[in-house]
């Protein structure tokens, strides 16, 4: 491939496949701040402080449910939808969200509470695997930054 041909979100510079890992582009695992960590700083943003039709407030409790560090304000029935969204998402059934829908909740807040749970079970995974990257027994903190408000100090 021509360098002229590459796409510079690629982590190539120039020359071939290896030299692009030696000189990542965006950091390394070894850079504490993380190698997405803008990104994942947006998207937790963007989940958690948008307008929506759930507070604000629920959506952190949902996440941080989700990501085993936290949450436990949510209603019985409301947590238990969590956890199952964040550790079995496939077990979850019409009848789940039938149920929830009779409890009063609007399909576009049973949305926003879904993206909560897969956001935080995400982030939970990935800070425990970068943990066990850096040979820690346990991770740091969970979820640190996204409990300040997404921002790093």
């Amino acid at each position: 491939m021509r360098d002229d041909q590459r796409h510079p979100l690629d982590g190539h510079e120039h020359g071939d496949h290896s030299n692009g890992l030696q000189k990542p582009a965006m950091g390394t695992m070894d850079d504490r701040r993380g190698r997405y960590a803008a990104y994942t700083t947006r998207l937790v943003d963007g989940v958690l402080t948008q307008p929506g039709h759930t507070p604000p407030e629920l959506r952190r409790a949902v996440l941080e449910q989700a990501a085993g560090s936290g949450g436990r304000n949510l209603p019985p029935a409301l947590a238990q939808y969590v956890n199952t969204v964040a550790r079995h998402a496939y077990k979850v059934t019409d009848e789940d969200v039938s149920r929830l829908q009779r409890a009063g909740h609007s399909d576009d807040a049973l949305f926003e509470v879904t993206v909560s749970a897969a956001l935080g079970a995400a982030l939970g995974r990935l800070e425990r695997g970068l943990a066990a990257l850096r040979g820690e027994s346990s991770p740091p903190v969970p979820l640190s930054a996204t409990r300040r408000g997404g921002t790093r100090d």
